[in-house]
């Protein structure tokens, strides 16, 4: 997603929508917050709210989670958008100091889509979650959608748990430089437990880290529109078992600080183990390579990588920057036991070392692994 910072003009003058106590489409929680199964927008700005998951909601406008309130969505639960609403206007938010416990199982997963008749890539927002970990931003910065507050000092901060949670068609823009991502994780702390997500169809970048210091594990992003995976301003976490298919852009994009890309500190430190790129069918071009190095680079390190034969012939796209360079020289990026496919002949930037034929990323090589056998 392009680093530019907006507020939404949608989450200013949110309304909650209420109803009747008598009224048999409403659901009434440990929370002043009222909500309608055919009507899920509004303010939760106290207490807990818990959906039903013998219910297929309807999600009409913003929803945010305000300081202080807990979301808590079971297994099986549905949430699909409405179909004649402003795509921009739906979308999913937490904020600092709020919680969203996502409780999907791999037999009955939780469920954010699109509405319409025939689904497709942007349309609608997607899950933004704002948390108390560093950035290297500042302290007290502004989420690039939605316009909420992030960051701080706390990188063990706990935004809840999300586990197998499949979310299609997201990613709607307001312009080429103002577009959601399928999830934005903004400032969230390690505390905050993250497996199991099915990213799909997602019309900028799959699933994104602004800082932080979040361990997602079991990510599977399919046909994303920007990248798929994307790490940025100050990221500490680790991703584990990650496969990736259908890329436009790159399959990770991983930087620094876009506007001081050498000084920036904490730097960007993240480490992915076991992940599969594959370009996918002849649309994607996957521009940018399979990992775009840019804007400083900061530390990253990739464990058993696979790269399918079908990526282009360059592995990654190199910035040209300050700290890039540096970083680069410094070794600080490094790819260890690795399998790249036939077409890949370039190998300048990362740093390789270990094994390079025996590589089977995400656990598969360029198949679906079987620990991602309930997406199918």
């Amino acid at each position: 997603m392009k680093k530019t910072l907006f507020a939404m003009a949608a989450i200013v003058g949110l309304t909650v929508t209420a109803c009747s106590s008598d009224d048999s489409n409403s659901i009434k929680n440990d929370s002043t917050f009222e909500l309608k199964v055919d009507d899920l927008q509004g303010d939760i700005k106290d207490g807990i709210v818990t959906l039903d998951p013998s219910k297929t909601y309807t999600l009409t406008g913003g929803l945010v989670v305000k300081s202080g309130a807990t979301l808590v969505i079971p297994a099986g639960t549905i949430i699909k958008t409405s179909p004649t609403a402003l795509e921009t206007s739906l979308y999913i938010a937490v904020e600092r100091n709020a919680k969203i416990n996502i409780n999907g199982t791999a037999a009955k997963p939780v469920v954010m889509t699109s509405g319409k008749a025939s689904p497709a890539e942007s349309n609608w927002g997607g899950l933004i979650i704002c948390g108390n970990a560093k950035v290297n931003t500042g302290d007290n910065g502004t989420s690039e959608v939605g316009g909420l507050s992030y960051g701080g000092t706390d990188n063990l901060d706990s935004s809840g748990n999300i586990t197998f949670l499949k979310i299609m068609y997201t990613g709607s823009k307001f312009t080429a430089e103002k577009e959601y991502n399928g999830i934005s994780f903004f400032g969230v702390g390690s505390g905050t437990e993250v497996s199991n997500i099915y990213a799909f169809e997602s019309g900028d970048d799959g699933i994104e880290f602004f800082g932080g210091a979040v361990n997602p594990s079991n990510l599977v992003i399919i046909n994303s529109y920007d990248d798929s995976l994307d790490f940025a301003d100050g990221w500490q976490g680790t991703a584990t078992n990650v496969y990736i298919k259908g890329i436009t852009k790159a399959g990770v994009e991983g930087s620094n600080n876009q506007k001081n890309p050498a000084d920036a500190l904490p730097m960007t430190a993240g480490k992915i183990v076991n992940i599969s790129i594959v370009k996918g069918d002849d649309k994607f071009k996957a521009d940018e390579k399979a990992i775009n190095y840019k804007e400083g680079g900061g530390k990253q390190t990739y464990t058993n990588l696979f790269v399918a034969a079908d990526m282009p012939i360059a592995l990654c796209k190199l910035s040209t920057d300050a700290g890039v360079v540096a970083n680069l020289a410094a070794g600080n990026f490094i790819i260890t036991n690795y399998t790249f496919g036939a077409q890949i002949t370039t190998l300048d930037g990362p740093k390789l070392s270990g094994t390079t034929t025996a590589a089977t990323g995400a656990g598969a090589g360029a198949s679906l692994p079987s620990w991602a056998d309930w997406t199918k």
